[in-house]
This record gives C-alpha cells, structure tokens and sequence, in this order.
C-alpha cells in the first residue's frame, strides 16, 4: 500500500478538475493558476479524508479491531504526514497487533513533541520489553519532563526500576484526593501495574491488575478503552484454555 495515499490525492483531482470550466482562450498562465487551485482543492480533501480515517481507527481500535485501527491509522497519516509524531494512539494500536519495532519508533517520535509525558515513555518500555528484554527496555528508558499527574512520577521510577509496584498505588492513594481524582488515580495505577507485569511474564499480577483498571476505575478517555480491549484479550485467552 505505499502509493495508496498518492493514489487517493490524485483521485481527488480528479473530482475537483472536471469542474474547472476551461475555454479556447485560455493562457498557460490561466492554466496553471486552474491546476494551483485544483491541487489546494485536492489537498484539502485529503485533510479531510485523513480525519475521517484517524476517527474510524479510533472506532476500530475500541470495537476490538486492532488490525483495521493499523490500516486506518496508516492511512491517515498517508495523507497527513502532520500526524505522524502526535500518533501515539498508532504506537499503541501497532503494540497490539506484535509491531513492536514500529511502535517504538511512533513513540519515539512523539517524544519529539512531547518530552514530558510519561505513558509515551511506558509504552515505548513495553515495545521495547518485547523486542529486547525488560532489563535492556528499563536501562534505555527515554528521560521525561515533568509529567505532574499523579501517580505518573511513580509509574516512571517503576518502570526505571526504581520503585516498588506498591509505591505506585501508594502514590495513588496519597492525600486527600475527590472521588473522581482518586478513581482515575487508581485507573492508571492498575492500567500500568498491568502492562508491567505482563511484560515480565507474571500473567496472573497482570490480569488481577488490568481486569481491575477497566472493570472498576472506568474513566471518560481513550485510556480506559485500551484498558477494556485489553482485558477482553485476557478473557478471550482465558476461554480458551
């Protein structure tokens, strides 16, 4: 599919210059300026047509399919190169599907635009636990800027290998937080607990954490819809057996 984007942007002229009315007079000047519109005309379609595709990859991503939210994603940032190192929902979505080297890469690039954000630097990790080992991902994990949700910080130093996994909750709890601060305190907490344990291979500290990050602390973002893929992975496995 690499000239799929090109093919689409041309397909797009096609709609526009059929309404370009042209006479016999016409100058190469006149003409050109036509073309110029027709092609701003073009490229704007294709903004819009990478919009629609990001918006049905997320939709695809939270209905369960992961390889169709790849397609979409790819597609989307075909047409706008612009996304490409905002994607972190790509990055998440290529994890998924066992792209861990691309997703590293996505993450990487994010970091371009965001170096204080710390759930870029834990799924980077995880891409990286998978391709080379947790020790290898833990010593080369990317320097973060001050990220001051909480428990992120902790989250961090886990994953550094400088924390506990029960700093983390601890962190979490700490204070006096509203109900809804501490219940997506507590998402996150469990969410990345999760993912840490499942790359270090203690599936059972996994599912206890995850199944908890999506059936207890559901919180309105995208997060929580990676939570509850996630565990619907697990109980899938779980039939299986």
């Amino acid at each position: 599919m690499p000239r799929l984007a090109s093919l689409i942007l041309a397909a797009l002229l096609l709609v526009v210059l059929p309404g370009l009315k042209l006479t016999a007079q016409e100058t190469p000047e006149s003409l050109l300026l036509k073309a110029t519109e027709a092609r701003r005309e073009a490229q704007e379609l294709a903004l819009r047509a990478a919009a629609a595709f990001d918006r049905r990859g997320g939709d695809h991503f939270v209905a369960g399919r992961i390889e169709e939210s790849v397609t979409d994603f790819d597609m989307a940032v075909k047409l706008d190169p612009n996304r490409e190192p905002w994607h972190w929902r790509r990055g998440i979505s290529y994890y998924y599907v066992g792209e861990f080297e691309k997703g590293r890469k996505q993450f990487e690039g994010y970091q371009t635009v965001d170096s204080s954000d710390v759930e870029n630097a834990t799924w980077r990790y995880l891409c990286m636990a998978r391709l080379s080992g947790v020790a290898a991902a833990s010593k080369a994990i990317l320097k973060i800027g001050d990220d001051r949700r909480v428990p992120m910080r902790q989250i961090y130093d886990l994953y550094a290998g400088k924390l506990k996994p029960d700093d983390v909750l601890k962190a979490a709890r700490a204070g006096k937080p509203s109900p809804p601060a501490l219940n997506r305190r507590l998402f996150y907490a469990h969410l990345y607990l999760g993912l840490y344990y499942e790359v270090a291979d203690q599936a059972e500290l996994a599912r206890k954490h995850l199944y908890k990050a999506a059936d207890d602390h559901r919180i309105g973002h995208y997060m929580w819809d990676v939570a509850h893929v996630h565990a619907n992975i697990l109980r899938a496995k779980e039939k299986k057996k």
